[in-house]
């Protein structure tokens, strides 16, 4: 049975695909959780799963994930912790049939339940890779309340990672909006994992020199107490790295937000309700918060694949840089001829420090990087008569790295469609569908 009258405890474990792969394991040993969120995607991730399936249909999802639940699965069964993640980016249903096998090779007895209908490409959106509706958290809510351990969706908000697990955990109704806007909030300031806990923060010398910012010590992941009226109080477990401060919250907080009305899928927060004060060491609590109505469309994240890029650097040492990257620039624009790539970039480095008493000291580089829809102009395109000019050009040439082929590139940008368009479906551990009003 669910004590409704306790905080929920959410923990988060990842703020990007590529974040530390311990860190699972450590949040769940670290002390008590009722959840375990993680955190993988991104505009660009969304472009790199997508490059995935294009090589193999069957992809399409955090990989690490597996990876990571393959050490913690059993330990997250032993103590209770419920597991919610977005790892499952394109293809969710797949990453939850593969949670499902590593749960059978280890013996384990797992409900795995997934999020999906956040895919929109059917909406006509033209030379989409990907296209995906920002979902909210109550896909997530439905599957807990089924009584799901795992739950993998799509893609989602960042922090509809965390507001679904606090209305399962509360019995939210759908209009509770201060409630919702308090569980939005505290998944914004976990959401990027250790950022709250002064990581990528900009006041991280004065953590340095009163020692709660060791750099031989890994940060410590957060978490969010969460209340039955939405307030929370924002930590980390006892005896880990960084610290949660008035400052670190306040930095996350601001991170990635247009306005004080912060639109989400579920709730509009009104950002300039939060009041946050200190609880003691590494307790910051968020109260006051208000929300409204939810917009009437969804967000849409869109990719499409743009081209074929390349960049190759040319090292400068020594005196007349600018003639000697005149030289090779002119050089290499009249080998392309009349085939010149359709965009191309010349940038020339800071200059090199007088009187340096290393080579790196006095040299500076010279990057040429170029685009096309042409793989092969992108490709031996640039990289040839780059290299045919090795010693014919200016005075010490060299490059920095061998000539590469050219890889495809991505464009992002925005969309909006209706609600009604997105149909919000969570697949129980049991097979079953459930269209999310």
């Amino acid at each position: 049975m669910i004590d409704h009258a306790r905080a929920v405890r959410i923990g988060n474990c990842s703020g990007f695909y590529g974040d530390r792969l311990s860190a699972m394991r450590e949040m769940l040993e670290g002390g008590e959780l009722d959840v375990l969120t993680g955190d993988y995607l991104a505009e660009l991730t969304m472009l790199i799963l997508g490059k995935d399936q294009l090589k193999d249909p069957s992809l399409g999802y955090a990989r690490t994930f597996v990876r990571q639940l393959e050490e913690s699965l059993a330990l997250a069964l032993e103590k209770g912790v419920k597991i919610v993640t977005n790892a499952g980016g394109l293809n969710p249903a797949g990453l939850a049939e593969k949670v499902r096998e590593l749960a059978t090779g280890l013996g384990l007895d797992v409900k795995v339940a997934h999020v999906e209908g956040d895919d929109v490409r059917h909406l006509s959106f033209e030379n989409a890779l990907t296209a995906n509706a920002y979902l909210g958290g109550w896909g997530i809510a439905r599957a807990l309340e089924q009584g799901a351990d795992v739950v993998v969706t799509g893609r989602v908000t960042d922090a509809s990672l965390v507001v679904g697990p606090a209305a399962w955990f509360h019995g939210w109704d759908s209009t509770d909006y201060d409630a919702l806007a308090g569980a939005v909030v505290a998944g914004h300031v976990i959401e990027c994992g250790t950022q709250a806990t002064g990581g990528n923060f900009s006041g991280f010398m004065e953590l340095v020199a009163d020692g709660r910012l060791d750099p031989a010590k890994p940060l410590g992941f957060p978490i969010a107490e969460i209340a039955a009226d939405g307030s929370c109080v924002i930590t980390k477990h006892d005896g880990t790295g960084g610290a949660v401060t008035l400052d670190t919250v306040t930095a996350q907080l601001v991170y990635e937000i247009q306005s004080v009305k912060y639109l989400g899928p579920d709730v509009t927060t009104l950002l300039d309700t939060i009041e946050l004060s200190e609880a003691g060491p590494d307790r910051v609590v968020i109260t006051g918060v208000r929300g409204e109505a939810p917009p009437d469309r969804l967000k849409v994240c869109l990719n499409e694949l743009g081209g074929w890029r390349n960049a190759i650097e040319f090292v400068l040492t020594g005196l007349d840089i600018d003639a000697k990257a005149d030289l090779v620039r002119r050089q290499v624009e009249a080998s392309w001829g009349e085939r010149a790539p359709a965009d191309v970039t010349w940038t020339l480095g800071p200059a090199h420090v007088p009187g340096a008493d290393t080579e790196a000291g006095a040299s500076t580089l010279l990057r040429c990087v170029v685009k096309d829809a042409d793989p092969k102009v992108a490709s031996k395109g640039l990289t040839a008569p780059a290299v045919e000019v090795g010693l014919a050009s200016y005075p010490g040439f060299t490059l920095t790295a061998p000539p590469g082929p050219a890889s495809p590139y991505g464009i992002y940008r925005a969309e909006y469609v209706d609600r009604d368009q997105v149909t919000h479906t969570v697949v129980h551990a049991d097979g079953t569908k459930e269209v999310v009003a």
